[in-house]
Protein backbone atom coordinates (compact mmCIF):
# COMPACT_ATOMS: atom_id res chain seq x y z
CA UNK A 1 0.00 0.00 0.00
CA UNK A 2 0.97 3.31 -0.70
CA UNK A 3 1.27 6.31 1.93
CA UNK A 4 -2.11 7.56 0.52
CA UNK A 5 -4.10 4.41 1.55
CA UNK A 6 -2.75 5.15 5.29
CA UNK A 7 -3.72 8.58 4.96
CA UNK A 8 -6.89 8.17 3.83
CA UNK A 9 -7.60 5.05 5.98
CA UNK A 10 -6.27 7.52 9.14
CA UNK A 11 -8.90 10.44 7.42
CA UNK A 12 -11.59 7.95 7.74
CA UNK A 13 -11.47 6.61 10.96
CA UNK A 14 -11.32 10.75 12.10
CA UNK A 15 -14.47 11.18 10.30
CA UNK A 16 -16.15 7.90 11.47
CA UNK A 17 -15.32 8.92 15.08
CA UNK A 18 -16.71 12.63 14.48
CA UNK A 19 -19.64 11.14 12.91
CA UNK A 20 -20.37 8.49 15.94
CA UNK A 21 -19.88 11.48 18.45
CA UNK A 22 -22.02 13.44 16.46
CA UNK A 23 -24.91 10.37 16.31
CA UNK A 24 -24.77 9.81 20.74
CA UNK A 25 -24.50 13.36 20.99
CA UNK A 26 -27.81 14.60 22.91
CA UNK A 27 -28.41 17.46 20.39
CA UNK A 28 -31.46 17.79 18.10
CA UNK A 29 -32.40 15.24 15.37
CA UNK A 30 -31.86 17.39 12.69
CA UNK A 31 -28.55 18.50 13.94
CA UNK A 32 -27.05 14.87 14.10
CA UNK A 33 -28.10 13.95 10.72
CA UNK A 34 -26.44 17.41 9.80
CA UNK A 35 -23.20 16.19 11.63
CA UNK A 36 -23.16 12.66 9.73
CA UNK A 37 -24.16 14.03 6.27
CA UNK A 38 -21.02 16.42 6.94
CA UNK A 39 -18.66 13.45 8.01
CA UNK A 40 -20.23 11.13 4.79
CA UNK A 41 -19.14 14.24 2.38
CA UNK A 42 -16.29 14.56 3.79
CA UNK A 43 -14.86 10.88 2.60
CA UNK A 44 -14.86 11.36 -1.01
CA UNK A 45 -13.43 15.11 -0.54
CA UNK A 46 -10.50 13.63 1.18
CA UNK A 47 -9.81 11.02 -1.13
CA UNK A 48 -9.96 13.62 -4.26
CA UNK A 49 -7.50 15.63 -2.34
CA UNK A 50 -4.84 13.15 -1.46
CA UNK A 51 -5.22 12.00 -5.13
CA UNK A 52 -4.65 15.41 -6.36
CA UNK A 53 -1.74 15.69 -4.40
CA UNK A 54 -0.21 12.67 -6.45
CA UNK A 55 0.14 14.36 -9.48
CA UNK A 56 1.78 17.75 -7.86
CA UNK A 57 5.86 17.73 -6.60
CA UNK A 58 6.37 17.47 -2.78
CA UNK A 59 8.25 20.60 -1.27
CA UNK A 60 11.44 18.30 -0.23
CA UNK A 61 10.80 20.31 3.59
CA UNK A 62 7.99 18.22 3.82
CA UNK A 63 9.30 14.56 2.92
CA UNK A 64 9.35 13.48 6.73
CA UNK A 65 9.44 9.22 6.16
CA UNK A 66 12.28 9.27 3.55
CA UNK A 67 14.43 12.38 5.47
CA UNK A 68 17.47 10.31 6.03
CA UNK A 69 18.19 9.17 2.09
CA UNK A 70 21.89 9.74 1.48
CA UNK A 71 21.59 9.91 -2.70
CA UNK A 72 18.88 9.81 -5.04
CA UNK A 73 19.12 9.73 -9.18
CA UNK A 74 17.41 12.61 -10.72
CA UNK A 75 15.34 11.44 -14.27
CA UNK A 76 14.91 14.64 -15.05
CA UNK A 77 14.69 18.21 -13.88
CA UNK A 78 12.97 21.36 -14.89
CA UNK A 79 14.13 24.92 -13.63
CA UNK A 80 11.87 27.42 -12.91
CA UNK A 81 13.52 31.04 -12.44
CA UNK A 82 12.07 32.67 -8.78
CA UNK A 83 9.72 29.39 -8.59
CA UNK A 84 11.71 26.96 -8.00
CA UNK A 85 14.01 23.27 -9.27
CA UNK A 86 11.63 20.54 -9.81
CA UNK A 87 13.28 17.34 -9.90
CA UNK A 88 11.87 13.43 -10.74
CA UNK A 89 14.31 11.50 -8.55
CA UNK A 90 14.74 7.58 -8.13
CA UNK A 91 15.42 7.10 -4.78
CA UNK A 92 16.35 3.86 -3.61
CA UNK A 93 14.77 2.53 -0.86
CA UNK A 94 11.57 3.37 -3.39
CA UNK A 95 10.23 1.34 -6.60
CA UNK A 96 8.76 4.21 -8.20
CA UNK A 97 10.13 7.34 -8.80
CA UNK A 98 8.97 10.74 -7.07
CA UNK A 99 8.62 14.18 -7.64
CA UNK A 100 9.72 16.93 -5.65
CA UNK A 101 10.62 20.48 -5.92
CA UNK A 102 13.71 22.66 -4.22
CA UNK A 103 13.24 26.59 -3.57
CA UNK A 104 14.63 28.35 -5.68
CA UNK A 105 18.54 28.81 -5.54
CA UNK A 106 20.03 30.38 -8.43
CA UNK A 107 23.54 28.50 -7.26
CA UNK A 108 21.53 25.06 -7.11
CA UNK A 109 19.91 25.74 -10.64
CA UNK A 110 23.78 26.72 -11.56
CA UNK A 111 25.44 23.09 -10.33
CA UNK A 112 22.20 21.12 -11.43
CA UNK A 113 23.10 22.09 -14.91
CA UNK A 114 26.81 21.87 -14.50
CA UNK A 115 26.26 18.47 -13.35
CA UNK A 116 23.49 17.58 -16.04
CA UNK A 117 25.93 18.81 -19.16
CA UNK A 118 28.41 16.37 -17.43
CA UNK A 119 26.51 13.52 -16.80
CA UNK A 120 25.30 14.04 -20.35
CA UNK A 121 29.01 13.96 -21.66
CA UNK A 122 29.96 11.24 -20.04
CA UNK A 123 26.55 9.30 -20.73
CA UNK A 124 26.54 8.69 -17.45
CA UNK A 125 24.44 9.57 -14.59
CA UNK A 126 22.56 12.42 -12.29
CA UNK A 127 22.87 12.37 -8.74
CA UNK A 128 22.00 13.95 -5.90
CA UNK A 129 23.59 14.18 -2.75
CA UNK A 130 21.36 14.35 0.61
CA UNK A 131 18.40 15.08 -1.37
CA UNK A 132 16.21 16.40 1.99
CA UNK A 133 18.49 17.99 4.07
CA UNK A 134 19.00 21.57 3.70
CA UNK A 135 22.65 21.80 3.49
CA UNK A 136 25.14 24.83 4.57
CA UNK A 137 27.69 23.25 3.17
CA UNK A 138 29.18 25.34 0.03
CA UNK A 139 32.32 23.18 -0.45
CA UNK A 140 30.52 19.97 -1.45
CA UNK A 141 28.08 20.14 -4.11
CA UNK A 142 24.60 19.06 -3.92
CA UNK A 143 24.38 17.15 -7.91
CA UNK A 144 27.04 15.84 -9.36
CA UNK A 145 27.74 13.03 -12.29
CA UNK A 146 28.48 9.89 -11.65
CA UNK A 147 32.12 8.75 -12.56
CA UNK A 148 32.16 7.20 -15.91
CA UNK A 149 32.74 3.10 -15.00
CA UNK A 150 35.74 1.18 -16.25
CA UNK A 151 36.28 -0.52 -18.97
CA UNK A 152 36.24 -4.60 -18.12
CA UNK A 153 39.70 -5.50 -17.58
CA UNK A 154 41.63 -7.19 -20.48
CA UNK A 155 42.25 -11.13 -20.71
CA UNK A 156 45.76 -11.30 -20.83
CA UNK A 157 45.53 -15.02 -20.66
CA UNK A 158 43.74 -15.25 -24.01
CA UNK A 159 45.40 -16.58 -27.23
CA UNK A 160 46.18 -14.33 -30.15
CA UNK A 161 43.44 -13.99 -32.72
CA UNK A 162 43.48 -15.86 -36.16
CA UNK A 163 45.22 -13.75 -38.88
CA UNK A 164 43.84 -13.88 -42.17
CA UNK A 165 45.56 -12.93 -45.26
CA UNK A 166 43.94 -12.00 -48.95
CA UNK A 167 45.90 -14.53 -51.39
CA UNK A 168 47.34 -12.65 -54.56
CA UNK A 169 45.77 -13.29 -57.74
CA UNK A 170 48.86 -15.88 -58.90
CA UNK A 171 48.86 -17.88 -55.81
CA UNK A 172 44.42 -18.01 -56.39
CA UNK A 173 44.98 -20.20 -59.54
CA UNK A 174 47.35 -22.78 -58.08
Amino acid sequence: MTELSYLFMVTAGLAGLLSMISIWSRHRSWIRAGALAVAVLFLPLAYASYATLLSKPKPVALEWWLGEADEATVLSSSIQEEVGIFLWLQLAEIAEPRAYVLPWNRDLAEQLQEAAREAEEQNGQLQMRLPFEPSLDELEPKFYAMPQPALPPKDLNRPPPKMYQQAKRGEQDA
